[in-house]
């Protein structure tokens, strides 16, 4: 019997490669995680290590990003198999949380325990907090990518790394949460006339698109332009709206995950 409690929320993330040619495969370089109680968002445990792909050659020597995993940096990692036991327990049994996972990291951890022939980890549900804020927050912070989420409530940069990347993510849907919470109990009138758009309420998002229009637009910033190598375009951007659905805790089984790379299109690259 699976020792973790049902009701635990692991919020997880994956670094990968992004495939550069038809039929490459992502391959997972970091695994990052934490557990957390659901009754106060205490930090219960953590994991996070990375891991050598069985092909050294599809990490990049250089990394476009500071922070950035280069292939020195996995070349005395351990393979995913001597990782799956503890990837497994941390995973199996729990409610799978982060953002876009559904798309992404959740295929991704199928594909992985698929090529080393063992059995992947079942959620007793997924909270995808791209589908959670996409329909409860809006764009008011720009578009759903986690890093801009975390430069409107002034956060700090994403660091791209699995561990930073989770425990940003839940401090992002704390953030959200408060804001909803208090305009839950200001009336209609108020909140459409005022509350979003008046000028005596400045958020940090309108603050810095006040004294930078670049910044909360697609444009590049002079200091932050797109990187040249495809390795390091992101792998995790929004990538539709319409759907309303992500929030719902539903079973593993349900989930379209065995699907691979057709469930993530062409918007899934684009840059950070």
């Amino acid at each position: 019997m699976n020792p973790n409690s049902s009701s635990d929320i692991v919020f997880f993330d994956l670094e990968t490669t992004v495939p550069n040619r038809t039929g490459q495969k992502f391959r997972v370089l970091e695994f990052g995680a934490i557990v957390v109680c659901p009754r106060n968002l205490v930090e219960l445990e953590s994991y996070c290590t990375l891991i050598r792909p069985g092909d050294l050659s599809v990490v990049p020597v250089r990394s476009g990003r500071s922070d950035g995993i280069i292939r020195e940096a996995v070349a005395k990692a351990p393979s995913f198999d001597e990782v799956a036991d503890k990837i497994f327990d941390i995973l199996d049994g729990r409610i799978w949380a982060g953002h876009n996972i559904q798309r992404f990291d959740c295929v991704r951890i199928k594909e992985a325990f698929a090529e080393i022939n063992r059995p992947a980890p079942v959620p007793v549900g997924i909270i995808d907090s791209l589908g959670v804020l996409t329909e409860k927050f809006g764009k008011r912070a720009g578009n759903m990518k986690m890093a801009t989420l975390a430069d409107y409530f002034g956060l700090g940069q994403q660091k791209h790394r699995s561990l930073e990347d989770v425990r940003m993510n839940l401090e992002v849907l704390k953030h959200c949460a408060t804001v909803l919470l208090l305009e839950s109990s200001l009336p209609p009138s108020l909140l459409n006339a005022q509350w979003h758009n008046s000028p005596s309420v400045t958020t940090r998002s309108r603050s810095l698109l006040q004294s930078n229009p670049d910044t909360l637009s697609n444009k590049p910033s002079p200091t932050r332009g797109k990187s040249s190598n495809k390795e390091e375009t992101s792998r995790k951007s929004p990538v539709s709206t319409s759907s309303t659905h992500h929030q719902r805790a539903m079973p593993y089984a349900r989930q379209s995950l065995g699907k691979g790379s057709s469930l993530v299109d062409a918007e899934n690259f684009s840059s950070n």
